[in-house]
């Protein structure tokens, strides 16, 4: 297939790229004019300075099968200075992005949400304002949805891991100070994680693509999948496991922080899962894939 990318730069979409590029699919990416990272050789880029007709001029040219929306800002928690950049990045790049793709007539778009919409398992609840411009955005595609023929669906994300990511996420913190000998303070450690390993993560975007190629008769318009990890736990018996699988002492001290204006205490939980499709790589063996090099 052809397809396009934005994202492509950001840790899951370096390796859809590559995953894409090594099943013998034709990548093209959009990025920013600031962009300088090019995730892979062989692919195609186009950088978006904001002009839409443009966009749609690019598409049309190229016939895509399909898009993959991956590009975002993420913040946990915003300043007044930061809305705007919220806005122009989750919002109002992503409205372009689907305007043009409908134009064109791509046949279907994959969007990426997140289970921060759902605060408390609620149909929708914003953790924070990055959340609430995730579903801003899919509010606006029901639009798109309702006056089109794209075949627009979401896959929301809870937390990912893997190889070469250099987020500051929690299992690098904690390889940081298992390495240092540092002592963290924490909190009590009883809220439920939902973390997925990088390959199984991508494992779902290509099942999701087979999925879509395939819907003829548009069955999977408008709906939004999870991608779930089948090993939840809490935070503390993530720490230990951790600690067990990578041979490191960590030195937290549990309880010493607060828990955070509207901490996830439990992930959501009634996201539909994608049809068939089941992670294949355990949290232990993508703990040990992640963390070898580094022991």
């Amino acid at each position: 297939m052809k397809l396009l990318i934005s994202g492509a730069t950001g840790f899951i979409g370096n390796y859809l790229v590559k995953r894409l590029l090594a099943e013998g699919h034709e990548i093209f990416i959009v990025v920013r004019p600031s962009s300088k990272e090019i995730p892979a050789e062989n692919i195609g880029s186009y950088v978006f300075d904001g002009d839409t007709g443009k966009l749609i001029d690019f598409m049309r040219q190229n016939n895509f099968n399909g898009i993959i929306h991956l590009a975002s800002l993420f913040l946990a928690q915003h300043t007044t200075q930061d809305i705007k950049a919220l806005i122009d990045s989750n919002v109002l790049f992503s409205t372009n992005l689907l305007e043009a793709a409908s134009k064109s007539e791509v046949p279907w778009f994959i969007n990426t949400g997140t289970f921060w919409q759902h605060f408390q398992n609620s149909t929708y609840s914003p953790v924070n304002l990055y959340a609430a411009t995730k579903q801003a955005f899919e509010d606006i595609a029901k639009y798109y949805i309702e006056t089109s023929n794209i075949n627009f669906v979401t896959l929301k994300l809870c937390d990912t891991f893997g190889p070469n990511d250099t987020r500051k996420k929690i299992f690098n913190l904690w390889m940081k100070i298992g390495k240092s000998g540092e002592t963290l303070d924490m909190s009590k450690g009883e809220q439920i994680i939902d973390i997925s390993y990088i390959e199984n993560v991508i494992d779902g975007y290509i099942y999701l693509i087979n999925l879509l190629s395939q819907d003829d008769s548009k069955k999977l318009q408008g709906r939004s999948f999870a991608l779930k990890s089948n090993e939840r736990m809490t935070l503390k018996n993530l720490a230990k496991l951790f600690e067990e699988v990578t041979n490191t002492k960590l030195n937290i001290n549990w309880g010493k922080k607060k828990y955070r204006l509207r901490e996830v205490m439990v992930p959501w939980e009634n996201g539909e899962t994608i049809p068939g499709w089941q992670p294949k790589i355990s949290l232990r063996e993508g703990i040990k894939r992640t963390f070898n090099q580094s022991l």
